[in-house]
């Protein structure tokens, strides 16, 4: 959760030094469900991300250098710089991709785990997605094939509760995102995003079920995100007294400190250390990310189409 929101901090440092380009969509106080669930992976398990994923990324082994090269559009990035925010992906640690369509990757989940089921893996993948997402078709569509098929997937809701600038209660019928998981015949569970212990249980317990062929599951992981939709978000839609609410009494990591001091998991010392590795990994991402390459435009359109031998040396 440290690096996590060094990571994103970071970003905004250099979005306002002017070294950032283009937009981004930050997950700061979100931290502990990127961090509880992906905790709860084994090797081999597999994740798809939203447009707000760089804690996804980042919980699920991504190399922080790469996430920053990638966002300052260096050769040395994920995408060679090509795909920035949105469109990180390391399939060599199972991270299947971030999307920049809100829900198109909740089909993708399903595919991904159509894929392992017939494969006799025991995989699980996990599927993130915002509570804007509950809102459209692929949700359905999605869910309905995980349901029929007992796939190995996990829809994860991150309900931080509003999608843009719509509040979650305005836009969803019922307001209630797990119990939509028993019109499919899944089990849903809703859990308090901002525990990273609760968050961690609700996975395991789900990653078991999916293991044990007993098929997909929903969690509707309720937090909140401090900062706008996007860097263009002037927060007009809610009070600060709101915002300073949850940063001041419901922060994830605060929490969690408090829960490693009062059951003496760590000491105050681990504590600042553990924050500062975080803080130190980021800033050695940033230095070494500016180092990059910057890509060559005479092999810009290699990133959108595919060789063709046959039409070498064309006009």
């Amino acid at each position: 959760m440290w690096t996590i929101r060094a990571f994103e901090q970071g970003l905004e440092e250099l979005f306002q030094r002017g070294l950032l380009h283009g937009t981004m969509h930050l997950s700061i106080g979100q931290e502990a469900v990127a961090t509880g669930v992906c905790g709860a992976l084994a090797e081999g398990d597999l994740i798809t991300s939203t447009h707000r994923g760089h804690g996804h990324c980042l919980a699920h082994g991504a190399d922080p250098e790469r996430m920053m090269a990638e966002l300052l559009a260096k050769e040395s990035g994920y995408c060679k710089g090509r795909g920035g925010s949105m469109h990180i992906a390391d399939v060599s640690r199972g991270n299947l991709g971030a999307n920049g369509i809100v829900a198109g990757s909740m089909t993708i989940a399903a595919g991904a785990a159509l894929a392992q089921q017939q494969q006799g893996s025991d995989a699980v993948v996990v599927c993130f997605f915002g509570d804007g997402a509950a809102n459209e078709g692929a949700f359905h569509e999605a869910l309905n094939l995980a349901g029929i098929w007992d796939l190995p997937v996990i829809y994860v809701c991150e309900n931080n509760q509003y999608g843009m600038s719509m509040a979650t209660a305005r836009a969803a019928a019922g307001n209630d995102i797990a119990g939509r998981g028993a019109a499919y015949g899944l089990p849903g569970t809703k859990v308090n995003g901002n525990d990273i212990l609760a968050v961690r249980e609700a996975t395991l317990e789900a990653a078991a079920r999916a293991r044990a062929g007993e098929g997909a599951s929903l969690i509707e992981a309720v937090t909140y995100r401090y900062r706008g939709h996007s860097k263009s978000d002037r927060n007009l839609y809610r009070t600060r007294e709101e915002i300073t609410e949850w940063r001041d009494e419901r922060d994830p990591i605060d929490a969690f400190t408090r829960y490693c001091t009062e059951h003496e998991v760590l000491s105050e010392q681990e504590i600042t250390a553990a924050s500062q590795r975080g803080k130190d990994t980021i800033k050695e991402a940033v230095a070494g990310a500016m180092t990059g390459a910057e890509p060559d435009p005479t092999e810009l359109a290699g990133a959108a189409y595919a060789a063709n031998p046959g039409m070498e040396g064309a006009a």
